[in-house]
């Protein structure tokens, strides 16, 4: 019979490595104590990971200022979030926005700029690369960059406010371009990740938000239409490609609304932000705040606004209730647009949400908004360019 190896102790080494990095970083400031506790390491490795961690420059020691009690304090470790930091960038339906994250998730710099209509991501590099310059010009001479995050999304509002109707891109396409814009502003080995911005609205949520500890999880992200991102087992579904997610185009009505993508019924003609629009009267208009105009105005008690956003929601459940099907999660998440929907008109949605869902899994999953709000997207795309070194921070 083969014997299959275990890990060598260097392995475990950078595996300890990685876990406690990964703690102060998404935990913030923590003792030694508290590290041996939650780690389920012994106080000398504790000792000797912290002392590798201080001597790479990603973490401080010292004492806490004070305890109330008597004997000798355990020290505090700390990220070194001034010194070490990563690029995190947004190309979203209607706007741009780049941060300069430290290591522990502090904003440390932040930029915003409106993406005009019928501009491509190619078109609008150039002003994502000047931000990523004027950031690292004000960054201290010795910090370092260990990379950088992109969120993409892939469609493109026209100048009549409708979707442009190529789907399906995926970010794969992508990366040689926005790598190849981004080098010449960027530090020498400095990596370039991109992904879409519903799986890093999901990463983030997972990481830092209101998903924490949660295994299994669908984020919803809605805007011109509605992009999923899903968490199964701990793990991102990307899908062949990147992409994976497109929910919004599982046919809920087959003899529906004309579609972009070419087909008929798909999910978001009847929940995305163009159906609740024209539902409420207002078809000449787009972005999130016409879509945030009309629920205020639902909740002020305008019958047509209250009639548009009930109906956005009953499709609303009868989609989530076909994902809670399919996946199980635990969680359900609902942002960008579909936030304010679901803050509005909770009750029918749940109402049909519990005539579509099977009873075993709608018994213990949990629907919320995030706990980021619209930072989530900038928030996964600094946490998908922190993982490299989170899995190996001596690498």
């Amino acid at each position: 019979r083969s014997v299959v190896a275990g890990p060598s102790q260097e392995e475990v080494r950078r595996q300890n490595l990685g876990a406690l990095l990964c703690h102060v970083h998404r935990q913030g400031p923590t003792t030694r104590a508290e590290l041996t506790a939650r780690l389920g390491l012994n106080r000398s490795t504790i000792g000797a990971l912290t002392a590798d961690l201080v001597a790479a420059g990603l973490v401080t020691e010292e004492a806490p200022r004070e305890t109330g009690r008597a004997g000798r304090p355990s020290l505090v470790v700390t990220p070194r979030s001034d010194m070490v930091y990563a690029y995190a960038l947004t190309i979203e339906v209607d706007r741009l926005r780049a941060a300069r994250v430290g290591l522990g998730g502090v904003v440390l710099d932040q930029r915003e700029a409106p993406r005009e209509p019928d501009r491509s991501v190619a078109d609008v590099l150039p002003r994502l690369v000047a931000f990523v310059a004027e950031m690292g010009a004000k960054a201290p001479p010795a910090a370092r960059c260990i990379g950088t995050g992109v969120a993409v999304c892939g469609r493109v509002r026209t100048a009549g406010g409708a979707a442009d109707p190529t789907v399906g891109l995926g970010v794969g396409w992508l990366t040689e371009p926005v790598r190849a814009a981004l080098a010449p502003v960027l530090p020498a080995g400095c990596p370039v990740t991109l992904g879409a911005v519903a799986d890093l609205a999901a990463l983030a949520e997972s990481a830092r938000g209101v998903a924490v500890g949660c295994q299994n999880v669908i984020y919803l992200y809605g805007d011109l239409g509605i992009a999923a991102g899903i968490v199964a087992g701990g793990r991102r579904v990307s899908g062949y490609g990147g992409t994976a997610g497109e929910v919004g185009h599982m046919v809920v009505r087959p003899d529906g609304r004309r579609c972009g993508c070419g087909s008929r019924g798909c999910w978001e003609t009847e929940v995305g932000e163009r159906a609740l629009l024209t539902a409420a009267g207002r078809a000449h208009a787009d972005g999130r705040a016409a879509v945030r105009e009309v629920v205020d105005a639902a909740v002020r008690g305008d019958a047509t606004a209250q009639t548009a956003v009930r109906q956005v929601a009953d499709w609303l459940g009868f989609g989530v209730g076909n994902l809670i099907n399919i996946f199980n999660p635990e969680m359900v998440i609902f942002g960008d647009a579909l936030r304010d929907i679901f803050l509005a008109a909770a009750a029918p949605l749940r109402s049909r949400l519990n005539a579509v869902g099977l009873t075993g899994n709608l018994a213990h999953v949990r629907l919320r908004t995030p706990a980021l709000g619209d930072d989530a997207v900038l928030i996964g795309a600094a946490e998908l360019a922190f993982e490299r070194l989170l899995a190996d921070p001596l690498g």
